[in-house]
């Protein structure tokens, strides 16, 4: 049970991800945040700023279209358009830094050597913690991502774990069969935190053209639509690990950021969201501080995990959901 007080103004909205306070646990998901978003929010009021992917080597993206909304959420096929990282340590990463909130660093590359090499790359100063997005395409296992399976994921953030002291959090795909096995084989590998999650991966077709609403033909789906899978896998990575579980999948409120909370989530990312509104997060901040001043709680971060459960029924559902993948 959280801690309870009598004075609101002693609200502590401050969480921990491995040895990283931050001062709030909300921030953008990789992908769905750029510079130009501090026209609308205080980015010294974010818990962490998390950078688009970049990769090491330059890369033009996926064909269009690229993007294709559905019902309660969007379809994209982006590919991750880079630059490379010479470009980004000049040009993208800089503006980040003149804020007083921690910048985390997500890369994507294609096979565990260069992920390493990359991550040793932006091990730098400023960076507070890096991102590996092993949910990307692996092209040592014929382009399944690395978080597909436990031994490719183990393989990537050791490979990551050598190459640099900084906190690293590894992101997890949905589309994997057994999410806990593999957030534990990156525990074991020595990841900081996990992000559960990325996109579900799904389709769309025009029924007058007949064709796919998306170039690539399939892409991953976002939004409220797939918020109900992501917070389960998110409250079976918290049972599977000891480190923080970073929440991702439909978040648009508060109520929905606590409910990742209460199932495991030492923090959250807000992605589709933001492209609705991109002062959400700031209002989603503002969200859990009026929710603990009604609710009369002094430390948020006490929320995490903190479900009412039925143990003997939700083992029995853990059980079932691993013996199904």
């Amino acid at each position: 049970m959280a801690d309870r007080y009598e004075d609101p103004q002693r609200v502590d909205l401050r969480v921990h991800v491995g040895d990283l306070i931050l001062r709030n646990p909300v921030m953008p998901a990789s992908g769905c945040f750029a510079i130009e978003y501090r026209e609308a929010l205080d980015l010294n009021r974010l818990g962490a700023l998390v950078i688009k992917s970049v990769s090491p080597k330059s890369r033009a993206g996926n064909p269009t279209p690229r993007v294709a909304e559905t019902h309660g959420g969007m379809l994209n096929s982006i590919g991750i358009p880079s630059k490379g990282l010479e470009y980004f340590r000049a040009s993208v990463l800089p503006p980040y830094t003149a804020y007083d909130t921690p910048v985390v660093v997500s890369i994507s590359a294609d096979t565990a050597e260069e992920f390493a090499a990359a991550c040793a790359e932006v091990s730098l100063p400023e960076v507070a913690a890096i991102e590996a997005n092993i949910s990307c395409p692996n092209l040592e296992a014929d382009g399944m991502a690395f978080a597909m399976a436990p031994e490719t994921t183990y393989r990537a953030i050791s490979a990551i774990r050598r190459c640099t002291q900084h906190p690293v959090w590894a992101k997890l795909t949905p589309n994997a069969a057994n999410v806990a096995a593999v957030a534990k084989a990156a525990e074991e590998a020595g990841a900081d935190a996990v992000v559960m999650g990325n996109t579900v991966l799904g389709m769309a077709i025009d029924v007058r053209t007949r064709k796919p609403k998306l170039g690539n033909v399939m892409g991953g789906l976002s939004g409220p639509a797939i918020k109900p899978i992501a917070l389960r896998m998110v409250h079976q990575c918290h049972r599977a690990v000891r480190i923080p579980v970073i929440g991702c999948g439909g978040i648009a409120t508060a109520e929905d950021a606590l409910e990742f909370m209460l199932a495991g989530a030492s923090a959250v990312q807000v992605g589709t969201a933001s492209f609705i509104d991109p002062g959400v997060m700031q209002k989603i901040i503002d969200g859990l501080q009026a929710y603990c001043e009604q609710e009369g709680i002094a430390h948020l971060r006490e929320l995490t995990g903190a479900v009412q459960l039925d143990r003997q029924l939700t083992d029995r559902w853990l059980r079932f959901a691993q013996q199904s993948g």
